[in-house]
């Protein structure tokens, strides 16, 4: 047993003891989108986006101009890539102010691939642009839905003048049927070519960009019907005696004109709607202080802007205010309410040389912190960027849904010419006027809006809804994924167990004392680094127990600790130190292999020679750990444990938790190996890990889960996050993806459903049976309310119980 020495980090990671593992290996994210950037700050670095001073010691010159950076860090990130960080010279307002790497950028959310830094349409479907992190301090209202909802009243009372003159009109007797047309078009032309010009430019762009989409269909069919209605009114002479009714050439500008005004309602309620799945998002980014109290060096205090707090620097944190950043306590103690990231329904007590994460909520007792992540480092900006990562991705599901609605376009054109040209040929007269409705009815029934919204929508409110449980999904696959799961392994240390060290008992020798055996070795022990070591001392203090200074102390390799105290000769390890020093320990050997039977480490403490008593220490199992187990097999997982700890450790803690496969002294290489051996009997494998030395492991599995335990939630390697670092958000996690994915069948049942009705009922095939016909004007009501219904079927996910 490797006991006492003090062994470099990365020796302790491989094997044995693994409870560092979970912090402090945040160094690599690689999330630096500066969103947090104040108009007035006079210097920003060009890599975060944070307000600098020239005072900086950080500098470098790019291009002879000089910039500042608030970390060696981002300095050094610069100096690796100066192209991406540097100011363009050429900018017109390129001055001493350097502006955030990277702005506000849009993206489509049917094609997340499609991004640029302003708003726009998307090329492939002609959805308005959205952007990638809602902006808190933006105007809640979306511009385009306010365009949209002024181009709906303003054309409202000219929609239903049209419709009820063409219903009425000839009954009205005000004037001929002929003037009748030239009212019409008076009335329809401002709906159709003002209120609905944004639909004819994307039907332009939907052409010259070869991408057939709702667009193409809703332009063709409503400028269909209005250039026709144009030419039966100015010159009705070029149509066969076949086209006239009542005195004149039939025209269909109300059908024009109502398909624009519905297709702007339900562009406007899919807007609305739309909205809605970004409320979790714009709940975190609310999450975040404006500002922050710092302890200025002369001891002085100041009220400060959160861009302008660096690392370092000490804050304060009264009672009832917000964490700023993730920092340290330096002083002080409280109750910290973690729940808005965690979670953990119940504050969290935090003193002296405890973590603290930004944006939670100190309950009682004043702190003072220093802070360690700041800006996109923070838990809180990483939880955000996974969310919106996540949010943005493709399932395969909507891969799939994507090239249907491609061809489906193509294949609904063919249709709406077959209906034009059959009803003409084939149909009673008025034949082709007839085939022609038919054709505008098919082309705006089947917008595939439906389609493309069904998969979108569903994981955009899926991931906001997991994330304020504390279980991050980094892309729409792994949604996916999860729900096919059927075996998972999980590592011990700070998964199963709480992955730091405890003080578990002190068993004395015969004339011994329980609390003696423990003073003497945390006097001893108080010279080591050692975690176990750290247990051994923290437990004596908390007995108040007058601890003895060490003297001579020495690290015997792998094997334990010498030393005197208070003029008595200490030694304290295994077994090999006390044959090493010919101590006879065969009279507490029963009670030592009874302890390690129950996943303890045990170490032998011997007193001027002679043995004193055991001491051991035991990394305690989370209290949530038997219910997720319970859970977990209750949904039909198979659960197999996996632990560089050694096999008697992990053997007693697996039969503790009712865990029947237990592989024990697993190197990372070995956790590789397992998942990729049951990978091959066909099981789908989710792996549960640290996300440091499972790395392998967790990129391995079908689905990875990192245990997001302090500010190490950005683990590259692993699908999704557990923030709260419980085995419970596993079962959660599942639930959630179950959820989904049934919710994604349904809306996608519904748009194909929706449309395998509608397009043959528009085209006529039922007129000859039921006199049937569909009116365009129903058709584009039919398309309108099909996309709300997807949209409101995906947002009823927010109100679900997980």
């Amino acid at each position: 047993m490797d006991r006492h020495a003090p062994q470099p980090a990365q020796a302790r990671q491989g094997h044995g003891h693994e409870h560092g593992h979970g912090h402090g290996h945040g160094h690599h994210h690689g999330h630096h989108h500066g969103h947090h950037h104040e108009a007035q700050a006079p210097l920003k670095d060009p890599v975060c986006g944070m307000a600098v001073t020239e005072q900086s010691p950080h500098r470098l010159e790019h291009a002879g101009r000089p910039y500042w950076f608030c970390s060696a860090r981002c300095q050094a990130k610069f100096a690796a890539a100066p192209a991406r960080y540097a100011i363009d010279a050429s900018e017109p307002d390129a001055g001493t102010t350097a502006p955030p790497p990277e702005g506000t950028i849009y993206t489509c959310p049917m094609h997340p691939e499609i991004r640029q830094d302003h708003p726009g349409n998307c090329p492939k479907c002609g959805m308005a642009l959205e952007p990638l992190l809602p902006d808190l301090d933006a105007e809640e209202r979306n511009p385009e839905l306010q365009d949209f909802t002024r181009r709906f009243w303003w054309s409202l009372p000219l929609t239903l003048a049209v419709a009820v003159l063409a219903m009425a009109g000839h009954r009205l007797g005000r004037f001929d049927m002929a003037t009748q047309s030239w009212v019409e078009l008076v009335l329809a032309a401002p709906v159709v070519l003002w209120a609905g010009w944004p639909f004819f430019v994307r039907w332009a762009q939907s052409l010259v960009n070869r991408s057939p989409n709702m667009w193409t269909l809703i332009g063709t069919g409503t400028g269909a019907a209005f250039l026709y209605s144009v030419v039966a009114t100015v010159a009705p002479q070029v149509f066969p005696e076949s086209f006239f009714a009542v005195g004149r050439v039939a025209v269909y500008y109300e059908a024009a004109a109502v398909i624009i005004s519905l297709t702007l309602l339900g562009q406007m309620l899919e807007l609305r709607a739309r909205s809605q799945t970004s409320a979790a998002i714009k709940s975190l980014l609310g999450l975040a202080p404006k500002m922050a109290r710092r302890i200025r060096a002369d001891g002085g205090e100041e009220d400060v802007p959160l861009t302008h707090v660096h690392v370092g620097d000490l804050l304060r944190v009264r009672p009832g205010e917000k964490v700023p950043v993730d920092g340290v306590v330096v002083e002080g103690a409280s109750a910290v309410d973690e729940s808005m990231l965690t979670g953990e329904p119940l504050p969290v007590s935090k003193r002296e040389g405890d973590k603290l994460i930004g944006a939670t909520l100190n309950t009682s007792g004043a702190l003072v912190m220093r802070s360690e992540r700041v800006g996109a480092q923070t838990m809180l900006s990483q939880i955000v960027q996974m969310v919106a990562q996540a949010q943005r991705s493709k399932a395969p599901m909507q891969r799939m849904a994507d090239q249907v609605a491609g061809w489906f376009v193509v294949v609904v054109v063919g249709i709406a010419l077959l209906t034009f040209f059959a009803w003409g040929l084939f149909g009673p007269e008025p034949g082709w006027v007839f085939g022609f409705i038919n054709a505008v009815a098919v082309l705006i029934i089947a917008c595939p809006c439906a389609l493309g919204l069904a998969t979108p929508m569903s994981i955009m409110v899926a991931t906001g809804k997991a994330a304020t449980h504390g279980v991050l999904f980094r892309d729409a696959a792994a949604i996916e994924r999860l729900r096919d799961v059927n075996t998972l392994i999980v590592d011990k240390t700070g998964t199963l167990t709480e992955g730091h060290p405890a003080f578990h008992s002190a068993v004395p020798a015969p004339g011994w004392h329980s609390d003696e055996v423990l003073r003497l070795a945390a006097s001893l022990d108080q010279g080591s680094e050692h975690p176990l070591a750290d247990a051994i001392v923290r437990a004596a203090r908390e007995r108040s127990l007058a601890l003895d200074k060490p003297e001579d102390f020495e690290s015997s390799s792998g094997i334990g600790v010498r030393g005197r105290a208070a003029g008595r000769e200490l030694a304290l390890g295994n077994t090999a130190l006390m044959s090493q020093l010919g101590v006879a320990v065969d009279a507490l050997v029963p009670q030592a292999e009874a302890l390690r039977a129950e996943g303890a480490s045990v170490m032998q403490l011997a007193v001027d020679g002679k043995l004193a008593g055991l001491l051991a220490v035991a990394d305690p199992v989370k209290a949530s750990t038997p219910e997720a187990l319970k859970t977990l097999r209750e949904a039909g997982l198979r659960v197999v444990m996996a632990t560089g700890d050694g096999e008697t450790t992990a053997r007693a803690v697996g039969t503790r938790l009712g865990i029947d496969e237990v592989h024990g002294e697993v190197k990372p290489a070995d956790k590789l190996a397992l998942v990729d051996e049951l990978q091959r009997q066909g099981k789908v494998v989710a792996m549960a890990g640290d996300g440091i030395n499972d790395a392998p492991a967790l990129a391995k599995a079908d689905v990875g889960l990192a245990m997001g335990t302090g500010t190490d939630v950005a683990m590259n390697s692993a699908a999704v996050t557990l923030v709260k670092g419980d085995l419970r958000g596993i079962a959660q996690a599942r639930a959630i993806s179950q959820a989904t994915i049934a919710n994604m069948k349904q809306n996608l049942g519904f748009a194909f459903v929706y449309n395998a009705l509608g397009v043959p009922l528009a085209a006529g095939l039922l007129y000859p049976f039921t006199g049937w016909l569909l009116s365009p004007m129903i058709a584009a009501l039919a398309m309108s309310l099909s996309s709300a219904s997807v949209v409101g079927n995906a947002l009823r996910l927010r109100g679900g119980r997980m």
